[in-house]
């Protein structure tokens, strides 16, 4: 049988930014009908490279064909029909918070004032039924689950029939139960709507469950394409080197990771939680929670989107108080402090978020010095600014300290966050998702500052995480949410040995297609 024809021909491709190369002379054939996955590490091109097959950017030299059209030589009116025939699903869901769902699905209709009222209404109502929105379709945005906002993203993606659908990481930040759900959800809108798939991607079970085929950018070349057989078989260096640390489930069959190696004695807890209860209205998000975290040791949460992690980690911070039962932190009762000594106890403990919460106006430099200088114990700019080139220099971060957050990567800015957490020399440091949309090599660097942090400095660490590989990797403990229930908590090998199909299914999400 013949290969199937190529819709995207992507020739000799270059893009510049300025004195920036990040392509540099890329040529890949998406077949049609066929997924195909894009992997890299942050910083490598990929979402440069996304962008120019749905013609949002024109390479500086070579070509981009988009079903047969090169995009440098069309015209504006052939650009804009070309768009219109490529579907994308943003990382961030990017949909509109005051309108419904069917009006998100409907919005790419509407702007295009090609169709008229019913065309729409009926194009919607399709897609509602298709992807098992109906019962959402006047809900808005922030009373969808994360699995349903990914499903109206795709929806709205798919609204105007594309040929091809981008796919920019669709599964970033979500727990193993829900990549699988989008997985499957992807795999349907293939079979359902026929449309050509290209997916950027670090979750490798995802990549060998979804992919026919596969192409790794390094360095804004495409080092390697192929199937995800061949890639598995690759001797090519730069392959070795992504997938060696790719791992991101685990495997029920495989042996344990090797998790950081545990106390003989458990030592003080810098966390206690005993009998939480909390409650918004009528809604139960905590039940009679039980939860520790010993000093100057690493231990993780895990859960499923829902479970009550971030309400739980909130009360750690004291900006919850539960509706009973105790919570103390290194050493105080949160529940019985005045403001002023909460504050005092809040300033010992560091926080690196998801979405890194930079300040944009800020340099790296300023980002980092800021918690010196605004503290209770303000440090002048002299003072701080060794403290501050020393954790820059840890974190291979010292180049940047005088770049903006605007010119960092995703992984770059993470990288950012963490070192102004540890400026100020915490004695417990929450994260909260801290590879959500890292690349597995940046995956690694974190989990090492992770590790670093612990043992150098000896502060005690509650990280939030979906990544089952990196929780097992650096935890001495693990404590598990489901439904606002805490099932267990206790070492990796108790999770590994756990017969409670509930955790199992959480924690080898997806292990067979992997393996």
């Amino acid at each position: 049988m013949s290969s199937p024809e190529p819709l995207i021909e992507v020739e000799a491709a270059t893009k510049r930014f300025g004195a920036i190369e990040v392509l540099r002379g890329v040529t890949l054939s998406i077949p049609e009908g066929k997924t195909t996955v894009v992997l890299g590490r942050t910083g490598s091109g990929k979402s440069v490279f996304i962008k120019l097959l749905n013609a949002l950017y024109l390479p500086d030299e070579g070509a981009v064909r988009l079903m047969g059209h090169d995009t440098r030589s069309a015209t504006p009116e052939e650009l804009a029909d070309l768009r219109g025939r490529v579907g994308t699903m943003f990382q961030s869901y990017a949909l509109f918070d005051a309108m419904s769902v069917a009006d998100n699905i409907a919005f790419p209709l509407r702007e295009e004032r090609r169709l008229e009222p019913a065309a729409i209404a009926a194009r919607v109502d399709e897609l509602l039924s298709e992807l098992g929105l109906t019962d959402a379709r006047n809900l808005l945005p922030a009373e969808l689950s994360g699995g349903m906002r990914k499903r109206v993203s795709l929806a709205r993606a798919l609204v105007r029939k594309p040929s091809i659908l981008l796919c920019d990481e669709p599964t970033t930040g979500l727990d193993p139960i829900l990549i699988e759900a989008v997985d499957d959800m992807l795999i349907e809108a293939r079979q359902k709507f026929g449309v050509t798939q290209v997916i950027i991607s670090h979750d490798m079970a995802s990549v060998f469950r979804l992919a026919d085929q596969v192409a790794l950018l390094s360095e804004g070349r495409i080092a390697f394409a192929g199937t995800p057989d061949e890639l598995r078989a690759s001797d090519n260096p730069d392959v070795r080197a992504f997938l060696a640390l790719s791992t991101s489930r685990l495997s029920e069959t495989a042996p344990a990771l090797p998790a950081a190696a545990e106390p003989e004695n458990q030592g003080p807890a810098a966390v206690e939680v005993r009998n939480l209860v909390k409650s918004f209205g009528a809604r139960t998000v905590l039940r009679n929670v039980n939860f520790s975290a010993e000093e100057g040791r690493i231990t993780t949460l895990i859960g499923g989107s829902g479970s009550g992690k971030s309400v739980l980690m909130k009360h750690l911070l004291g900006l919850l108080r539960p509706d009973s039962g105790a919570v103390s932190v290194l050493g105080s009762d949160l529940l019985t402090l005045p403001d002023t000594e909460l504050r005092a106890v809040r300033r010992r403990i560091g926080m690196l978020f998801q979405g890194a919460a930079l300040f944009d106006s800020l340099s790296v430099f300023d980002n980092c010095a800021f918690p010196l200088r605004e503290a209770g114990d303000r440090l002048s700019l002299r003072d701080a600014t060794p403290v501050v080139a020393e954790v820059l220099d840890r974190l291979s971060l010292g180049e940047l300290a005088a770049r903006m957050p605007a010119e960092l990567s995703a992984g770059q800015r993470k990288r950012v966050a963490l070192a102004r957490a540890l400026v100020t020399r915490p004695e417990m440091l929450i994260y909260d998702e801290p590879t959500t949309g890292l690349d597995p090599v940046l995956t690694a660097s974190v989990n090492e500052m992770i590790v670093e942090a612990q043992e150098s400095f000896g502060v005690t660490s509650v990280v939030v995480s979906h990544d089952m590989a990196s929780t097992f990797r650096i935890s001495h403990s693990v404590a598990m949410l489901y439904q606002g229930e805490l099932l267990l908590q206790g070492s990796p090998a108790d999770f590994m040995q756990s017969q409670d199909e509930r955790i199992r299914a959480f924690v080898f999400a997806g292990s067979a297609e992997e393996a």
